[in-house]
């Protein structure tokens, strides 16, 4: 039995494209989650930025990996749909925690996210894995916006940083430059959406938004979550999140006390 915000063409849609909407999914946790983006804004993490780049005008937000501290993350991930709804998407029998991330673009924020796969950040491999995005605030314009079908390209593309756009790892050939999806006419997918609504995305699809240049904030809250095949894999240097210390070896499934699973099938 698949949760009732998901149909069978919703799963094919996501294992073929990479990338699917998820209508409310977090509609009854809004509140909570702009409380905890309130909460974690007042008191930054050590990952946390502001991505200040020269030329742009607004602030651009954002911070990871702090349900483990912030109690209204913790609640909605363990109280909402979304490890349920994950397993069925990723068609996977467990569902364990990743991270979360916050993203708030202030009105009038110029910069964009750029185009990125979460992928090869990450030392985590595998194709069932998920991503949750969900504004808090009406989106139209700033929404996200992913490739379809880039979860399945052969190579990865190249991670970079977002303020000085420098290669995050040494080139090797392991990945591509970063295309433009706007200008090679790729498919990109993208939804207006409410407040709870939710973009499901793989780790590998290539995905960015634009500035929010509208007079109101746009607030939104990730989730990032694995499944039956992701394993830790090394990466050419350091990974983001790092998560030092870990102690983990290539091939090894994440480890459950950091990683706690959410949902056995």
């Amino acid at each position: 039995m698949t949760h009732p915000l998901v149909t069978q063409e919703m799963i094919e849609t996501y294992q073929q494209d990479g990338v699917v909407l998820i209508k409310g999914l977090f509609a009854d946790h809004v509140e909570t989650l702009r409380d905890g983006v309130a909460a974690n804004m007042a008191e930054p993490g050590p990952y946390a930025s502001e991505n200040r780049k020269q030329g742009e005008t607004g602030l651009f937000f954002d911070d990871y990996c702090n349900w483990s501290r912030i109690d209204q993350f913790r609640d909605v991930i363990e109280n909402s749909p979304a490890s349920e709804v994950a397993a069925d998407l990723m068609q996977s029998k467990i569902v364990q925690m990743f991270h979360d991330h916050v993203l708030v673009k202030e009105p009038g924020t110029s910069m964009a996210t750029p185009w990125h796969q979460d992928g090869p950040y990450y030392f985590v491999e595998g194709q069932q894995t998920i991503s949750f995005w969900s504004p808090l605030d009406p989106v139209k314009q700033a929404t996200l916006r992913c490739v379809a079908g880039s979860h399945r390209w052969e190579k990865e593309v190249l991670p970079t940083r977002w303020v000085s756009e420098e290669d995050f790892f040494p080139d090797d050939g392991q990945y591509i430059p970063v295309p433009d999806p706007d200008a090679e006419g790729m498919k990109v997918v993208e939804f207006a959406m409410e407040p709870g609504d939710a973009v499901a995305f793989n780790y590998r699809t290539l995905h960015g938004a634009r500035g929010n240049q509208s007079d109101s904030r746009r607030r939104a809250f990730s989730l990032r979550l694995v499944g039956d095949d992701a394993r830790y894999v090394e990466r050419p240097g350091r990974t983001s999140p790092p998560f030092p210390g870990h102690d983990m070896t290539p091939g090894q499934r994440l480890r459950e006390d950091w990683f706690p699973v959410l949902l056995r099938r």
